[in-house]
């Protein structure tokens, strides 16, 4: 579930910009500890998180959680290369440096929900305070009702937003009818069915095409050769990417 963090003032939300910082900073640290040290594994790095708050003022203030999920993130790149190269992938995806983050990780501490779900408070070291949460209903029931296992703090190009994983049972509604049908997917058409119903293929491609060919012959007759300098408007639609709208 995901709700967008309002009614902050601007010291708050730079707090929370520090607070990210600081995550990728473990993060990259955690990266570069792995690459000077041999057999490091995922609790090498949990103790390396201590000792980087023990080095680090900025470092002690996020909380002991987020530290340890920052670490997660540097493991879960290492672990995915050693992943690739047994299985000798072609791309082995050598752990790097993040070089922009947007995004700080809490599990159950370094945060505080209100009774009616309404407001959300971060109780950490940087001291960001307390969020409005703008969710639909059915959102915030859930996250009222449910066990938060974490709470991931994004920032985006219109705002702050609090991602909530919820610890539930996931169920899917539907009528089991008893029919057992096969498919058989082809090139001509879409699927065929064991019943020889043949779907033809949505052909989303040459649609976006022929929308696409429509704009630019509108576009062409407004150009008139020999005259003065088209207007803004024209050139505005003419640099327009038009795929984009279709």
């Amino acid at each position: 579930m995901e709700a967008k963090l309002l009614n902050g003032t601007a010291e708050q939300y730079q707090a929370l910009d520090e607070a990210i910082r600081t995550a990728q900073f473990v993060r990259n640290k955690c990266v570069r500890y792995w690459m000077d040290n041999k057999s490091v594994n995922k609790a090498v790095l949990y103790a390396h998180c201590k000792d980087l708050a023990k080095e680090f003022d900025f470092a002690r203030k996020l909380n002991s959680a987020a530290r340890q999920a920052s670490a997660e993130r540097a493991w879960a790149s290492i672990s995915r290369f050693y992943t690739n190269c047994r299985n000798k992938a072609v791309r082995k995806g050598y752990p790097k440096f993040k070089k922009h983050c947007r995004s700080v990780e809490y599990k159950v501490s370094g945060w505080k929900l209100s009774g009616d779900g309404m407001t959300i408070s971060f109780t950490d070291g940087f001291n960001a305070g307390s969020f409005a949460l703008y969710c639909n209903g059915e959102a915030r029931h859930h996250i009222l009702n449910s066990k938060i296992n974490r709470v991931r703090v994004i920032r985006r190009a219109d705002g702050y937003y609090a991602q909530f994983c919820l610890d539930v049972e996931r169920k899917e509604q539907g009528a089991y009818t008893g029919n057992v049908i096969g498919i058989d997917l082809g090139l001509k058409a879409f699927y065929t069915d064991q019943n020889g119903n043949p779907v033809e293929c949505p052909k989303f491609l040459r649609k976006a095409e022929k929308r696409l060919k429509h704009h630019q012959r509108r576009l062409s007759m407004k150009f008139k050769k020999g005259a003065k300098p088209q207007s803004k408007n024209y050139h505005k639609q003419k640099k327009s990417d038009w795929a984009k709208y279709i």
